[in-house]
């Protein structure tokens, strides 16, 4: 049954509120009633879930990134380390910070702090913007009395994650711009030059082959549905952002990116990356393993590599050993890090030994990217020499049919 938060009135005009487990607002009035009390307002922990994550998504301007988060952290460990109260601490960090929505999310958490409730347990409240390996570090922190070095932990890892990301986008750079430049080239093309040989064509009554006609055709209705363009943009990218929140579209799309040869040794290496590093700095922080694996399983973006944590995390719980369970998956999981991972269960130093591996994808990851634009580049040329080799045949051929005739 739902749960609901209430406010109610006794029966000598005494206001009172709590939690109750009920099947509707109409049951709860009634036990209400029966204790003497009068509802004045109900709302459910469902409904309010759904209002937060709605507020969220709608809220796409005033997104926290991931370097507030990582200024947040930095900024409240040297805080602590200094020996400022954490409720004073929330609130210099809301002065401090740009972000309004930032802002609210501190001040509220500072709130809850004041009313007794635990720091992880108020980061918890927000798990849309907090990841739930910082709820899980703070809580250890809050457990073992090392919220300073948990802090330093935690910075460090969004740190390591931040600069895998950023290196990867700065990567994709080039080749994003070569690809819209020859879109935008394409498209004022079919707009502006095909219609005009069309009726130069149509003039001469020339025999025009399929793919002239095919040319053709697009470039008149861009010319007269131009707007038609923007939109269906739109609708394609709003189309692809509603299948990959599905289960089958996500797969689907993760398994894809896997498949391509360029980029898979990228995602596999930085998924390998994120899996170590975390795991590392979760075990040496004391979380159980089987803990750990499933805040690693949710901390990752691909579906493929979640289930296959998962899983471990499932056989592991029964007894068996983590490095015995990944060999399943070697193709997402690189032999390297199943044998050192055999090591470090063998020695005990399991935390060390992934950290330094961490260390080694994450330098992999690094090359491939710095690699990656000179890879990209002749793959372009090749697409681009393509079209517009199609193109040019597509328009050239017809006149060369007219020269024939005279």
């Amino acid at each position: 049954m739902p749960k609901y938060n209430y406010i109610a009135k006794t029966l000598q005009g005494e206001s009172s509120s709590g939690t109750l487990e009920a099947k509707n607002e109409h049951q709860l009035a009634r036990i209400l009633r029966r204790e003497g009390c009068i509802l004045i307002s109900a709302e459910s922990e469902e409904s309010k879930k759904e209002k937060r994550k709605f507020a969220i998504s709608i809220s796409f301007l005033r997104r926290i990134s991931l370097t507030e988060k990582i200024m947040f952290v930095r900024n409240l460990g040297v805080m602590i380390a200094a020996g400022v109260p954490l409720p004073r601490g929330l609130e210099i960090l809301t002065k401090q910070s740009k972000n309004k929505k930032l802002q609210k999310i501190i001040l509220d958490v500072k709130e809850e702090i004041t009313k007794g409730k635990s720091f992880s347990d108020s980061l918890s409240k927000y798990s849309n913007i907090f990841s739930e390996l910082l709820v899980s570090m703070v809580k250890v922190g809050e457990e073992t009395g090392t919220m300073e070095d948990v802090l330093k932990v935690v910075v460090r890892q969004m740190e390591k994650e931040h600069e895998i990301k950023s290196k990867i986008k700065g990567a994709m750079v080039y080749p994003t711009v070569i690809l819209l430049a020859m879109v935008c080239v394409g498209i004022l093309m079919l707009i502006l030059v095909v219609p005009k040989l069309s009726q130069v064509f149509t003039d001469l009554g020339v025999e025009l082959p399929m793919t002239t006609k095919l040319v053709i055709s697009l470039g008149t209705f861009l010319k007269g549905f131009w707007y038609t363009l923007p939109l269906a943009i739109i609708f394609l990218m709003v189309s692809f952002r509603m299948i990959l929140k599905t289960k089958t579209g996500k797969l689907i799309f993760d398994t894809f990116i896997l498949k391509i040869p360029v980029f898979s040794s990228i995602i596999k290496k930085s998924n390998s990356a994120h899996t170590v590093r975390t795991l590392s700095s979760l075990i040496a922080a004391g979380v159980p393993i089987v803990r750990s694996l499933e805040i690693v399983s949710n901390s990752l973006g691909n579906v493929n590599y979640k289930k296959a944590i998962l899983q471990a995390s499932e056989k592991v719980r029964k007894g068996d050993k983590l490095a015995e369970v990944l060999k399943g998956h070697e193709d997402i999981y690189p032999s390297l890090i199943i044998q050192m991972i055999e090591v470090g269960e063998e020695t005990g130093e399991t935390a060390n030994i992934l950290e330094k591996l961490a260390d080694f994808f994450e330098e992999e990851v690094a090359n491939a990217t710095k690699n990656l634009s000179a890879v990209i580049e002749p793959v372009l040329m090749l697409i681009i020499g393509a079209v517009v080799g199609f193109f040019a045949i597509s328009m050239v051929q017809p006149i060369y049919s007219l020269m024939g005739t005279l």
